[in-house]
């Protein structure tokens, strides 16, 4: 058995997270959009610090619905600019409202789960990368995605923060060949 990815670290969230949810696809539209608005969140800062407040996110962003979120206004900006268990940031608050409003038009044209996936052709990306050098910060196509959902009014969805959304969601297969969790993630995609 090999070791795991080298970013992993030892603490137990890490590691869980790691072996049980980065990589694997997600095709649920609302899972999808969710984990595209904890990696705008994560701009800047660490992807366990997010993580450690995820729960606390869900709470504080009604389980992150898109048809609540969306008509939510300055009230609810200022609820959350004063709720300690997330990441209080007026920015990214008000694009959370802004992208809820983009997912429903998506949602409603053409699934957000299609609008995404398709851009990939249905499947994940299966790299086999050997060294955490070698796994890029960003590509062509996760600058395409970015453009895209820019043009559909999104925010804080550069092609760092999309490259970072399409290893966790499974769309490219990040996971070091040397990872027991590549091959895992590479059989469970078909």
């Amino acid at each position: 058995m090999g070791e795991r990815c080298g970013w992993v670290g030892s603490e137990p969230i890490y590691v869980d997270y790691h072996d049980t949810e980065w990589g694997v696809p997600e095709y649920d539209s609302r899972a999808l959009w969710e984990k595209l608005i904890l990696d705008g969140f994560q701009a800047g800062l660490s992807w366990i610090t997010i993580l450690k407040k995820r729960e606390n996110f869900r709470a504080a962003f009604a389980g992150f619905e898109p048809g609540v979120i969306a008509d939510w206004g300055e009230e609810e900006v200022e609820r959350l600019l004063a709720d300690p268990g997330i990441v209080r940031h007026r920015g990214k608050i008000e694009a959370t409202i802004g992208n809820a409003r983009a997912y429903l038009a998506i949602e409603a044209r053409e699934g957000f789960s299609a609008f995404l996936w398709d851009r990939v052709g249905g499947a994940p990306i299966q790299n086999r990368f050997a060294t955490m050098a070698e796994v890029p910060a960003q590509t062509a196509l996760s600058q395409r995605i970015s453009r895209d959902l820019k043009a559909e009014g999104f925010r804080f969805c550069g092609p760092t923060i999309v490259y970072a959304f399409m290893q966790a969601t499974g769309m490219v297969n990040d996971h070091l060949v040397t990872c027991p969790s590549h091959d895992r993630v590479a059989q469970a995609a078909g």
